[in-house]
């Protein structure tokens, strides 16, 4: 604001003082002794002009500031785009940063007493910003990962990610937000790790960034929720003594009082020798709970579950396919990783000009990747499948033709029934849960008669990951991390037509980095001649 704006305020508070002394004492000029107290006006005009401009250079200042720290950041994180995004610590807190922090901004400095243009101008800003459902979902994305890869929070909060990255330490502020999202979701058992954790960052911080009393009220009410009365009611004896007339934490105090049973109350509440250890169990839902779940988890985290079966005779080769013309001059270099089902490794299976083609060509049209209702039969977003992805024809571009060539030619299939090529980029926490490529013949409209069941899957790996975001198959044990250029191949289907249970596959969430993947599904019709049936499902 200029230095012209805040005098044309200032005067504006000059006429309407005189104005007011005009209307109510319009014949001061006949006597002295009344002139006397225009003169005192004067004097208190001009100390609530100054009270003014030092309240609009107060104002000023924290405007000034705020811009200082948007340059700084936007300075840093455009340095490299892609690393700085890639952080999820760092992801959270930009959408933090336009969510939450920036209504803060907008009603306690910006809306005080700026232009009606100034504030339509930041308001405009505001329709690239990020949603209250994009911040839910890069928090729940950050507690994903917090529990795939056995992250401790404190580790988290304090800027720790595997080793990976190092990420800015966390504020209480931003502690206390993802407890908040957690408690709004009815999940108090990450309300209570990241609520202690904005405690532990608030008793350190010289300047606090958050409200000590709301984070107690959080906090003591989930540990009641997780079974911990007496612990709830400590925390809420000590939200009192900071808000003596906190009216819910009186009536919780009361109800707390009620449900601690006779021998508790004999005891000296409040003492920590008292308080038996916190419980606080993770809800979870009876697949999360199981063993395919839990082994799906050990995969991503690189354990091995299953001893490697013939490993002896997992080999390397160079691959022509039977002297196939495109593979005669450049033969491929396949790896077999697992047995059976044979899972086939192609190294520089994709250069980096066809990468950038294939990403350049699908960015613009990333949607929400899909997956299809086993009994509607519609496509929809679903929590286990987070990604974005986008599919390319054939005649579109050469690039796109080549690489289906390429499929063709190292497959031996036909790629006449095969789908388009399809490009996913996985986000923050980005993951796709276990599932079968193939389709189950008890699910609606499971597969087109034309082109018949996809019979194999081809997944081309179009970027390093930092860390995470390997593909894993929890039935059997197995798991590749992604390499840039490198391709993992695969039957879905027996030869007698029968789906390959074992290739239930998983895609891990993206711990630190951008995972983008292509894939080309092959179906059944075609290949009759290629690839025969057969009664016996191991021909």
């Amino acid at each position: 604001m200029s230095n012209s704006w805040i005098l044309f305020q200032c005067l504006g508070v000059v006429t309407v003082a005189v104005c007011y002394l005009h209307m109510v004492r319009s014949e001061i000029f006949t006597a002295l002794v009344e002139m006397e107290s225009v003169l005192e006006t004067e004097a208190q005009i001009a100390t609530d002009i100054r009270q003014y401009i030092h309240q609009e250079e107060e104002r000023l200042e924290k405007l000034r500031s705020v811009a200082d720290d948007y340059e700084r950041h936007s300075r840093e994180a455009l340095l490299d785009t892609e690393k700085h995004l890639s952080n999820p610590v760092n992801a959270f807190l930009i959408v933090k940063r336009f969510t939450v922090d920036w209504e803060k901004v907008l009603d306690d400095i910006i809306r005080i007493n700026s232009t009606e243009a100034f504030i339509q101008k930041v308001e405009e800003r505001r329709e690239s910003f990020p949603s209250k459902e994009d911040l839910e979902g890069v928090s729940m994305a950050l507690m994903r990962l917090q529990d795939t890869y056995n992250l401790p929070a404190g580790r988290i909060a304090k800027g720790d990610i595997q080793g990976v990255k190092q990420s800015p330490v966390l504020s209480a502020a931003d502690c206390f937000e993802l407890g908040k999202v957690s408690y709004n979701t009815g999940d108090y058992y990450h309300t209570i790790i990241w609520m202690e954790e904005a405690m532990n960052a608030f008793d350190v911080e010289a300047n606090k960034t958050a409200d000590k009393s709301v984070i107690l009220d959080y906090l003591s009410h989930s540990l009641y929720m997780q079974g911990n009365i007496r612990h709830a009611y400590v925390l809420t004896n000590e939200l009192l003594t900071l808000e003596p007339d906190h009216q819910r934490a009186q009536n919780n105090k009361q109800y707390y009082e009620r449900m601690l049973d006779d021998e508790a109350k004999s005891q000296k509440r409040g003492e920590d020798a008292d308080l038996p250890a916190i419980k606080n169990e993770q809800q979870l839902d009876s697949y999360r709970a199981g063993a395919e779940f839990k082994t799906y988890e050990k995969l991503c985290r690189g354990e091995d579950t299953n001893p490697t079966p013939k490993a002896h005779k997992l080999k390397c080769r160079y691959f022509d396919n039977n002297r196939t013309p495109g593979l005669i001059l450049r033969p491929l270099k396949e790896e077999r990783v697992w047995w059976r089902p044979a899972l086939m490794l192609y190294h520089d299976i994709i250069s980096d000009h066809e990468i950038e083609v294939a990403k350049k060509l699908a960015a613009p049209r990333l949607n929400r990747a899909t997956v299809q209702n086993a009994k509607t039969g519609q496509l929809e977003t679903a929590q286990y499948r987070i990604s974005k992805s986008a599919w390319l024809k054939n005649e579109e571009h050469e690039v796109v033709k080549r690489i289906s060539d390429r499929v063709g030619d190292m497959t031996g299939l036909n790629m006449n029934t095969a789908e388009e090529l399809q490009v996913v980029n996985y986000g923050i926490g980005g993951h796709y849960e276990p599932h079968f490529d193939f389709a189950r013949k008890s699910e609606e409209n499971a597969f087109s008669v034309d082109s018949g069941n996809r019979v194999a899957t081809i997944l081309f790996y179009m970027s390093d990951v930092d860390a995470g975001g390997a593909t894993v198959f929890p039935v059997i044990g197995a798991k590749v991390f992604p390499k840039k250029g490198t391709a993992v191949f695969w039957y879905n289907l027996f030869r007698n037509g029968e789906g390959d249970y074992d290739t239930r596959h998983a895609g891990c969430p993206v711990l630190a980095g951008s995972k983008w993947v292509s894939n080309k599904w092959l179906h059944e019709r075609g290949q009759e001649q290629t690839r025969p049936c057969a009664l016996d499902p191991n021909a």
